[in-house]
């Protein structure tokens, strides 16, 4: 004859109950603080998981035994959607919380490097090249880059990004291929323009708003 002590998890086959919608807290570019309200259990719950929900796939990024955690590892300027399920001693499992989207902020300062070359020049046009370097510990997404021409020059053409133009200023946003600048990586990206009387290369450029160095 079987018998069991109080806490024993044997036997058990209530799941806890579903976590709170989680909110988000101290996001930066890289990383979200995510807590939600505590789940209940007939015995008692022993910790959480984290998922990221894309679509119909779920991947666990965080656990944690409170009812809160810190999802690190994230790429600066995109959203992502969470939620969180909790787990008992005997191992069940409750439903999903509601989701939550939180937008990482822009690229951290310092953390990307921009080289600028002149291809050809024939006079009226002139066709340049320009590579992004992220130089940081974490994939850059969806990224937006920004610069200024001082001689009125005007893009024609661009490949490896989406160019919008007001007057000298230019803002490029990546094409498909380009999305993603991997941790130490750099793509390059290349135009045919019509030039002034001068063509100055541009001096600044930002990556989602921060200044680069320039190479």
């Amino acid at each position: 004859m079987l018998s069991q002590s109080p806490g024993d998890p044997g036997g058990d086959t209530a799941a806890p109950t579903a976590p709170g919608t989680p909110t988000a807290s101290e996001v930066t570019a890289t990383s979200a603080t995510l807590s939600w309200a505590a789940s209940t259990d007939n015995v008692g719950v022993t910790g959480y998981d984290v998922v990221r929900v894309t679509g119909d796939t779920e991947t666990r990024v965080a656990d944690s035994v409170s009812n809160r955690a810190t999802v690190t590892g994230l790429s600066g300027n995109t959203a992502y959607t969470f939620a969180v399920y909790a787990k008992d001693a005997a191992g069940n499992r409750s439903t999903r919380s509601a989701t939550v989207t939180v937008t990482t902020t822009g690229t951290p300062a310092g953390t990307c490097s921009v080289g600028y070359r002149l291809v050809g020049d024939w006079g009226s046009g002139f066709q340049s090249e320009i590579t992004i370097r992220n130089t940081g510990t974490a994939a850059v997404s969806n990224w937006k880059l920004g610069f200024t021409f001082a001689n009125g020059q005007t893009i024609n053409n661009m490949w490896g990004g989406t160019p919008t133009q007001q007057g000298g200023s230019v803002s490029v946003i990546p094409v498909s291929y380009t999305d993603t600048i991997t941790a130490g990586g750099s793509v390059t990206l290349g135009f045919i323009a019509n030039r002034g009387a001068t063509n100055t290369a541009p001096t600044t450029f930002t990556l989602n708003g921060r200044t680069c160095t320039t190479a």
